[in-house]
Formats: structure tokens, C-alpha cells, sequence
């Protein structure tokens, strides 16, 4: 809707029009007004309180942990939000660069899935995964649209995830991306890299575009040890900074 747009461009950051305001610059009735806040209510977008005019509500950002092995889908529902995503793409097909990451033959066959994932009803991130289809055929058939990857990939390859590597940095999304996202120019996001592996082999190359209003990391240290991030992309290490 026209409210959702002018919200994503930052238009009403300092105070939100009411009922009456609304009705008159669209022209159009209150209960259709009503409606519309209604859905803005029940995504988090606006508050409302009865004889007060509404209020932008704050979307509840999502928080990760570093050096733990986590899942986006349980970090969004932890934070009393409903997962759910938008299915892309999901086939089999051959990239020689996501192969060569995996340790593989550049033709080997993978399996791709790309998702839009919401949390609540406004989007989070654009995730683009890539496992060997030799391992991962099965989830060709699965539902992705309220499942976990990491799930699926136990339940119907008997396969899981032991550790892994990930690169965390902020970046300039495509212009794709960003519309994906209903961003305007003004927020940042973070593109997070991540390798997958059990038992010592790579099963998992991941790249999720996400949006920085929303999201952070968490790193927790101590006076004696410190804390380490380790900054390692898949198939080539760097220095970790302590």
C-alpha cells in the first residue's frame, strides 16, 4: 500500500498522521482508513491507543550470537516474531565459484535455494544457499515457506551442521536486493557468508543480504580471555582479531 511506501522512504519519522488526516488527503472512507492501520498494527509498523492518534512502532531487532552455530528461523522466533519465507528459487544446477568454496569439482551439481525471509510481515533478508546435490537432492521436494534449512537438511538427508566459518560485513545492496527488502537508500545492510560443515566436509555455502535496522551480532568476552572473531571467508583463512 501507498502507507508502507512512504513509511520505507522515512516520510513520517518524526510523527505519523491520524485517522482524520488520512482520510482526507486520500479521499477515501474512515473505515477503509481503519483497515489500513489495522495491518500496520498487526506488522509492528504503527501503534495505536484509543483517543490517541497513531504512533510508529519500533520492528523488535534480531540478535545473534558470534561463534555459535545458529539458525536465522530460530533467532526470528525467539524473538516472539513469525518466520516465514518467500521460496525464490529452489533447483539443481552447476557454479563452477560456489563448488570450487565447497571443496568440490567446478561441475559437480548443487542444489540452490534463494528465500525472501520475513519476520513478522516486512522482510529481513534475501538468503542464497548452495549445498552438493549429492547430499542434498531431497530437498528439492521440501516446503521452505516456515522450515529451518538446517532442519530439513537432518530430517531428509540425515545430514548436520557440526560448525562452520562466516564473514560478517556491511555492504551496498543491488538495487534488486534493496527493493526485496523495502529499504530506502538511507538503511544499511549486512551481507553474512557463512560455510557449513559436518564432520569436517563442507555441505553448506551461504550468503544472506540483511537488513541492519534490524539485525546485530553479539559477542560475549572476559577480562581473562578476551574474545576472538574470527574473520575466515570458506577456503582461505585470515588473521583472528582478540
Amino acid at each position: 500500500m501507498d502507507l508502507e511506501r512512504r513509511l520505507r522512504n522515512g516520510e513520517f519519522a518524526t510523527s505519523f498522521p491520524g485517522e482524520l488526516e488520512l482520510r482526507d488527503e486520500y479521499g477515501v472512507s474512515r473505515h477503509t482508513v481503519r483497515e489500513a492501520l489495522r495491518a500496520l498494527r498487526q506488522g509492528g509498523v504503527v501503534t495505536a491507543v484509543r483517543g490517541r492518534p497513531p504512533r510508529l512502532g519500533r520492528q523488535p531487532e534480531i540478535t545473534q550470537p558470534l561463534g555459535a552455530l545458529y539458525s536465522l528461523f530460530e533467532s526470528v522466533e525467539a524473538a516472539n516474531l513469525s518466520q516465514r519465507s518467500v521460496v525464490r528459487k529452489l533447483d539443481a544446477r552447476a557454479d563452477a565459484h560456489v563448488a570450487v568454496r565447497l571443496g568440490l569439482e567446478e561441475s559437480t551439481p548443487l542444489v540452490y535455494l534463494e528465500r525472501l525471509r520475513l519476520a513478522g510481515e516486512h522482510p529481513l533478508a534475501v538468503d542464497y544457499a548452495w549445498l552438493p546435490a549429492a547430499i542434498a537432492a531431497p530437498l528439492l521436494s521440501a516446503d521452505f515457506t516456515h522450515t529451518a534449512l538446517y532442519d530439513e537438511l537432518a530430517t531428509r538427508c540425515g545430514v548436520r551442521l557440526t560448525g562452520g566459518q562466516e564473514e560478517i560485513r556491511a555492504v551496498v545492496p543491488a538495487p534488486a536486493q534493496r527493493e526485496l527488502l523495502g529499504i530506502g537508500p538511507d538503511i544499511a545492510v549486512m551481507r553474512v557468508e557463512r560455510i557449513g560443515i559436518s564432520k569436517g566436509t563442507p555441505v553448506e555455502w551461504r550468503t544472506t543480504v540483511i537488513r541492519g535496522d534490524r539485525f546485530s551480532v553479539l559477542a560475549e568476552f572476559s577480562a581473562r580471555n578476551g574474545y576472538t572473531v574470527s574473520l575466515t571467508g570458506a577456503g582461505r583463512d585470515r588473521p583472528s582479531v582478540t
